[in-house]
């Protein structure tokens, strides 16, 4: 049985698949920086605060890492209009988005953080360093230089993940490629061409970090950066 691939029936529809890859870059790029910023600051507050705090944090993160990404979503989508709240499909993918990045950041981060040795804490101490400067100059950046391949490796599993909120109206890359495939009927064409694009986004993605990596903690960090793998999520 043969099968003639018809590309060019796909050139009328590049302004759809480039909003949906615009979208996608997007909710990417804004949930990896909210999601880290979160994940830094509940990481600190569970290494800094005992008790009430610590069990909220671990609570949250559990939570979010045994439960599924798209169970999530439709609890932001069709949960907070319920409350009153009302969201659309873009924002509820970044909040959902975030939520997730977030705590998956949080449980990185905190390994980091239990991994920088308790000499380096009394050397900071015996420099006459401040409790915040011990926290910001010997704690939380060693941290993040150690963790920070893995929170890479999640950065690009999140924009994977994106194309899971197809399933909730936003119109991100899945979306226009489940879009176009409905116009044209040819499945394997689209899904090939889309199998290509998530594949430069993320590659050019772990390049970016990587870089950014060189830049902040050294070429080594780097390195690992574009070698690390993402774990399993959901």
């Amino acid at each position: 049985m043969s099968y003639t691939f018809q590309f060019g029936a796909l050139a009328q529809y590049q302004n759809e698949l480039l909003s949906g890859i615009w979208l996608t870059i997007k909710l990417s790029v804004l949930s990896i920086v909210l999601g880290c910023a979160f994940g830094i600051l509940l990481a600190s507050l569970r290494s800094i605060n005992g008790g009430i705090v610590r069990i909220i944090v671990d609570g949250y993160v559990e939570v979010i890492r045994n439960t599924p990404f798209l169970v999530q979503l439709f609890i932001v989508y069709f949960g907070l209009p319920g409350l009153g709240f009302r969201v659309g499909a873009d924002t509820a993918a970044l909040i959902g988005m975030t939520i997730n990045l977030a705590a998956y950041s949080t449980e990185i981060i905190r390994a980091g953080i239990e991994a920088v040795h308790k000499s380096q804490i009394e050397a900071g101490e015996a420099l006459g360093f401040t409790k915040y400067q011990i926290y910001r100059h010997v704690i939380i950046v060693p941290a993040i230089a150690k963790v920070y391949p893995s929170l890479c490796s999640q950065f690009v599993l999140m924009m994977l993940a994106s194309s899971i909120c197809s399933a909730i109206s936003t119109h991100e890359l899945a979306a226009a490629a489940a879009f176009v495939e409905s116009q044209t009927y040819r499945s394997f064409e689209v899904y090939i061409v889309v199998t290509l694009i998530y594949l430069a986004l993320a590659l050019s993605l772990r390049l970016i970090l990587a870089l950014v990596g060189m830049w902040l903690f050294g070429r080594r960090v780097a390195r690992k950066t574009m070698t690390a793998l993402p774990e399993v999520q959901s």
